[in-house]
Parts: structure tokens; sequence; C-alpha cells
């Protein structure tokens, strides 16, 4: 996904087996993130940065909406222990991943890996992609802020 594109019609399915879809967003403005994997310590930081600042997020017009490739059970089990207010889709066979430009070869202890690149998306209330936090621009622990100080420079 690039600057100017719109998502696909469809996401995927959330941890309740319910269908994310550009129809169901129309009209909102969303914060798309993808992340590596539920209950590690990078992922939770930076889901809950986003859930620490979620009515800030929600009172500047967005909703949050996160990907993975963890099951719907895990998910669920994710948001139930850090009480976690936003959808998580389950893309367990990657295939939205991938046609986000979030799936790639990245390295992990020195040895070189297929996984989810974390990556952050603003869509506007069109659907189309505003702003990409690439993974070297996100830091986890702070990631809400980072995307308040972006909506607010904007004006968003």
């Amino acid at each position: 996904m690039n600057i100017g594109e719109k998502l696909p019609a469809s996401l995927g399915l959330n941890q309740n087996g319910e269908e994310v879809t550009l129809a169901n967003l129309a009209g909102k403005k969303v914060i798309l993130y993808a992340y590596p994997k539920d209950n590690t310590s990078g992922c939770t930081a930076e889901a809950c940065s986003l859930k620490e600042h979620y009515q800030e997020l929600q009172d500047a017009g967005y909703t949050v909406v996160g990907i993975s490739k963890d099951s719907a059970a895990s998910h669920q089990k994710f948001i139930d222990k850090y009480e976690l207010p936003f959808p998580l889709i389950a893309d367990t066979d990657t295939t939205m991943l991938q046609q986000l430009g979030a799936w790639g070869e990245k390295t992990m202890c020195g040895r070189k890996c297929m996984g989810t690149l974390r990556t952050t998306w603003l869509i506007n209330e069109n659907g189309e992609v505003e702003k990409i936090f690439t993974p070297k621009e996100i830091k986890t622990k702070i990631h809400a802020e980072q995307i308040l100080e972006y909506i607010s420079e904007k004006g968003c």
C-alpha cells in the first residue's frame, strides 16, 4: 500500500469472526497497524500505547484496527489480557499482510526469515492511505504519541 491508494474491500476476519470491510469503515478515519505477534514485548508495548491513548485517537476522529498472522483465539486472549478496546484481524495465511506490503524478509537474531513488517497506515474517510509509518519509524512504547503528533502537525 502506498500513499493515495485505497484499502482492499475486505481486510479479513477479526477476533470474533466478523469481517472487517472498507464498507464497515466508510466515512471513518482508520489507524491500521500490522504487528508481528500477540503477547511479545514490542507488540504488547505498541498495543498498550494505542490503548492508553485510544480516547485521544477517537477524539481526533480515528478508529484503530490491528492485524497480524495470529489466530482469532490468540487475538481474543491478547485483547482480554490487556483490555484492548479495538479489533484485531487474524490473517493466518498472511494474504492481507502481503497485499498491504507488510510481509517480507527481516532479520531476527542474525538470521533472515519471512515475517510481518511492523507498519501503520493512517487511512482517510474515503479509505485512502494518507500516511505510512514504516518499521524503522515506529517506536512501540510511544507509537500512539507518534500518531497523535503527526495528526496534530497535519491538522487532520
